[in-house]
């Protein structure tokens, strides 16, 4: 007879394995890619549009000048850019250029790429990848009702 799974231990080790999954992958470094600092940078500023150092330092929780130099090599690599406020004339906001969407689409790229060499590499079986096809719409469902 079959056991049903336990939802508390389908969750731990879901949890476990999608967690170790990102930070690894996170920690990769693509060549000539954005830092982990950047890349957040410009994600928020994508998503929420432009906005002023200190709004986006609050959204990503941390310090002003921690933000200003993030911000400062971005803008000297040309992947943002900073403009009078449209509304106010005394503040200045930032936002991200083509060139910073590119790089955040270059990086989500080599991001997947690595995630196909390991796939492709032999270590899995081709029913081993007919269950990570299977699972990753499961996935998808399962963060859209957290």
């Amino acid at each position: 007879m079959h056991d049903d799974p336990d939802p508390d231990e389908v969750a731990s080790v879901l949890l476990a394995g999608i967690g170790t999954l990102i930070r690894r992958v996170r920690h990769v470094p693509v060549d000539g890619g954005l830092t982990m600092p950047e890349r957040t940078a410009l994600s928020h500023l994508e998503r929420s549009g432009p906005t002023t150092s200190s709004e986006l330092a609050r959204q990503v929780q941390i310090t002003a000048q921690a933000m200003g130099a993030t911000l400062s090599a971005l803008r000297a690599r040309g992947l943002a850019e900073r403009r009078p406020d449209p509304n106010d004339g005394r503040r200045m906001v930032l936002s991200v250029t083509d060139a910073g969407l590119q790089a955040l689409k270059d990086k989500r790229s080599a991001r997947a790429e690595l995630i196909a060499r390991s796939l492709t590499s032999g270590a899995f079986t081709p029913a081993e990848l007919e269950q990570l096809a299977t699972a990753a719409p499961l996935l998808e469902r399962l963060a859209q009702h957290i």
